[in-house]
Parts: C-alpha cells; sequence; structure tokens
C-alpha cells in the first residue's frame, strides 16, 4: 500500500540518481575512509559552491554533523547560544551536552529565529568562572518551524558575533530548501555572509545516507577530522557516502528537488487552509508546515 507520510522528510525513498551514483561506485576496490577519487571529486563539487577555502569532511547523520562542527568551536567550560526549538535543544538525546561538555544556553522564539537582543542576554556573565563562557551561536537554516533567514540577518547575527568573540555555527541539514526560497547560492548565505561553520544536509534531500561538516574559518579547520574519528563518524566505506553528494551537486539536483519539496509545502498548505479548524502557525517559507498545537491534526 502507498502512503504519503508527512511527519518528516526522512520518511520518504532515496532519488534515484542518487541510487544510480551509488551503483556505479560499487565497481572494484579504491582505498578506504575517504583517500579515494569519489571523495576527492565531492569535495571539489563542494569547492565549487562554497569556495577554494573551505574543509569539508563527511559523516553519517545531521547529530554527527552538528557535534562534530561545534566540537571544534567549544570546550567544555563554554557554552552555545540557540533558541529551545533547535534540533541541538530538542532533538538530538543530549548528544551535543554530552559529547561536548558544554552547555547549551537557550532562548524561546516564536518564530524559531534568534535575535541579537536575545544573544545579547546569554553575555551578561562573561568572565564569572561559575558560569558557562558562551562562546558559540548556532542557527537553523531552515529553523525547525520552517521559516528561513534572511542574509541579512544572517549577516547581522555573525557581525555581532564575531565583534563579542563568537564563532556561528549553522544547522543546515534544510539548506537547500532555504536557497531555494531565498533565490541565492549557498555560499551567500553562509560563508559570504560570516558563518563560521557549516552542518550541511544530505538525507533530507534525497540522499540514503549522510551530511557533511563544512568549515569556512580556518583556525578550526585542523580539529574536524580527529573529532569526526573520535565521534565515531569516519566511514570506512567512504565512497558510498561521498559520491552521493557528488551527484547530488552536479546539474542543480540539489535545487531541482529542494524547489520539489517546497512546492509541495505549499500545495499542502493551501489544501489545509479550507479546514478553518486547523491554523498555522508559521508562513510556509520551506518544506515545512507547522500548526498551532491545540488545533485539528491534519484531516483524512
Amino acid at each position: 500500500m502507498t502512503q504519503k507520510m508527512f511527519a518528516s522528510d526522512k520518511n520518504s525513498g532515496v532519488h534515484p540518481l542518487i541510487l544510480e551514483a551509488m551503483g556505479q561506485a560499487n565497481d572494484g576496490h579504491v582505498p578506504a575512509y575517504g583517500n579515494d577519487p569519489y571523495t576527492a571529486a565531492a569535495i571539489q563539487k563542494f569547492k565549487e559552491h562554497f569556495g577554494e577555502e573551505c574543509e569539508v569532511v563527511f559523516v553519517f547523520n545531521g547529530t554527527g554533523a552538528n557535534v562534530t562542527g561545534l566540537k571544534a568551536m567549544v570546550r567544555s567550560h563554554q557554552a552555545i547560544i540557540c533558541t529551545d526549538g533547535a534540533h541541538i535543544n530538542s532533538d538530538e538525546g543530549g548528544a551535543p551536552e554530552g559529547f561536548i561538555g558544554g552547555k547549551l544556553l537557550t532562548s524561546p522564539s516564536a518564530v524559531g529565529k534568534l535575535t541579537i537582543s536575545q544573544i545579547e542576554r546569554q553575555l551578561h556573565h562573561i568572565g564569572n568562572p561559575q558560569r558557562s563562557q558562551p562562546k558559540a551561536i548556532s542557527i537553523s537554516q531552515c529553523t525547525e518551524l520552517g521559516t528561513v533567514y534572511t542574509i541579512d540577518e544572517i549577516k547581522e547575527i555573525t557581525s555581532y558575533a564575531h565583534e563579542n568573540g563568537l564563532y556561528v555555527h549553522m544547522d543546515g541539514v534544510r539548506l537547500s530548501n532555504a536557497a531555494a526560497y531565498l533565490d541565492c547560492s549557498f555560499a551567500e548565505m553562509t560563508v559570504d555572509a560570516g558563518i563560521d561553520m557549516l552542518a550541511f544536509g544530505g538525507t533530507k534531500n534525497g540522499l540514503m545516507i549522510g551530511e557533511a561538516v563544512v568549515c569556512f574559518n580556518p583556525e578550526l579547520a585542523p580539529e574536524i577530522t580527529y573529532i569526526r574519528k573520535q565521534g565515531m563518524q569516519l566511514g570506512s566505506k567512504m565512497r558510498f557516502l561521498s559520491v552521493q553528494f557528488d551527484r547530488l551537486l552536479t546539474e542543480n539536483l540539489w535545487l531541482d528537488n529542494a524547489r520539489s519539496a517546497n512546492h509541495s509545502a505549499q500545495l499542502l498548505a493551501e489544501g489545509l487552509s479550507a479546514f478553518p479548524e486547523i491554523t498555522l502557525s508559521q508562513p510556509v517559507q520551506s518544506n515545512a508546515i507547522v500548526w498551532v498545537p491545540g488545533t485539528q491534526t491534519i484531516p483524512d
């Protein structure tokens, strides 16, 4: 029986072109742990999109990508500022705090976004050894409520962060959907906007398995490969992770998938508008729809 499940984009299958690429990579022997031509080609694709200076490593899942990137930025006596609804706070089983040893400093957000005033309120104990010291800000693009930061909003946060000695991490597991909505390049809302570290999504955009950690800050890059291994995110048959990204970033497959998902969300929202008992809590800007708690669930 064919079903459509709206709870998560990870309930869908793998894009046929991704499966085809994996099948083509399943030919003969190549060096393990990323020392293969498929991984080299995928890294080059990232450099074409994000710039030659970025460093890229592939991991198994979104939690692994977030934790790997954040651990390069934050020590155990330090803290990460994020919204209370951020994936690293609400959906990663305490992995960031457990693996990094640092603390999450959260702020409520009705729209899923952090503001400068919320960040500022977390900086009043700088220099106090009895309080975890803020060292990084983590924002999600798209947010967990489906909203999208504008490029100017991102630049405002990164400028304020860097002026105050903070790094900025972006949870970009649905970055492709944000780029499709904003009609911009990946670089425009990441490295060009001042982001230091990015978790780039694959499984939410057609891949079977795999995410990427993209580092833009050269002082953080040397740590990534060691943290990935210690965090049990280094794949031995790396070619099957990396070849997916090579194909995803070729001929705008990433954009086609993201536009299709965003469009489908708009169609669903339009259909739900016929039911007055359902109230959406946010404008539909990506491939996520959130309705107000207490209203009816999606009707049959």
